[in-house]
């Protein structure tokens, strides 16, 4: 049996009154009758009061009697059980896990620190009560398992643009559904219901931080370059264009060679150009 029932036991106001009232009787009864058996119903009354408890919202009681399990009461309110009953309280409250930041491995063996927020609730008292030890550790030591194999299946960044491969960094809400799914698989054994899974902190290993980030910075640096001669080219193109469309000057080969090496040298320089002004022919 490993599915959990439901039970309701007894209010525990109507058990308060038959016992109020087996002290009373009891205690008339020394008085009257000078029965010291009275005393007997006294303590048995008394012992009856040990099954009294609480079941707070969003809370829950395990039932067991000698080891047999009896049910989980989940409605709150105030009960009354066998007195023999061992009962365990288990928290339905929706639960918040930051995990450590772990150094691990990515896809391509770089080192570095990732970091799970688990959102997490208890669905099944029984698994979490009986399946599982501790449930509050195998959520846990399960979470940093699923983190590590998700690091192992992706890249923490893709520094080639032609790609289109998810990683780490750019693929956020991809690897959050794969570690939701992940998490939620590897809890089902202890009962327990991920409401939410993200990727909280990310960032590569402190001994290779700096190497990455410069090769960020180069990566970015040559994508900016792409792009500006690629403008550069197709202004260079435009402009030759409207000027033989136009028949605004006539350009031999040699001039638009060389007209070409200066429109790009303006565009593509790092600096302002500074203008040298030609009075005499093009040729001078």
């Amino acid at each position: 049996m490993n599915k959990e029932k439901e039970v309701k036991p007894m209010s525990a106001y109507l058990m308060l009154v038959i016992i109020f009232g087996i002290i009373a009787i009891s205690i008339a009864g020394i008085i009257v009758l000078k029965n010291p058996l009275f005393i007997i119903a006294i303590i048995v009354a008394l012992f009856m009061c040990v099954g009294f408890f609480f079941v707070y919202p969003n809370g829950s009681r395990v039932l067991t009697l000698f080891g047999e399990y009896k049910g989980t009461v989940k409605d709150h309110g105030f009960y009354w059980v066998n007195p023999f009953y061992v009962r365990k309280s288990i928290s339905l409250r929706a639960r918040n896990f930051d995990s450590e930041r772990l150094k691990v491995n990515d896809k391509l063996g770089n080192p570095i620190n990732i970091s799970v927020i688990l959102v997490w609730r208890v669905s099944n008292t029984y698994k979490a009560a009986f399946e599982v030890d501790i449930f509050e550790n195998f959520v846990r030591v399960q979470t940093d398992a699923a983190v590590r194999k998700l690091a192992n299946m992706f890249a923490y960044d893709n520094f080639d643009d032609d790609e289109s491969e998810i990683t780490l960094r750019s693929g956020l809400s991809e690897i959050n559904d794969n570690l939701e799914r992940e998490v939620s698989e590897r809890l089902q054994i202890a009962g327990i219901e991920v409401l939410e899974a993200r990727i909280g902190y990310l960032a590569y290993a402190q001994e290779i931080a700096s190497a990455m980030l410069r090769r960020q910075q180069a990566t970015a640096i040559v994508a900016a370059r792409m792009k500006i001669v690629e403008g550069a080219v197709w202004m260079v193109e435009e402009a030759i264009n409207q000027l033989s469309k136009r028949k605004v000057v006539e350009l031999d080969e040699d001039k638009k060679a060389a007209m070409v090496s200066n429109l790009l040298t303006v565009l593509c320089a790092d600096k302002d150009a500074s203008p040298v002004i030609n009075t005499g022919t093009l040729n001078h």
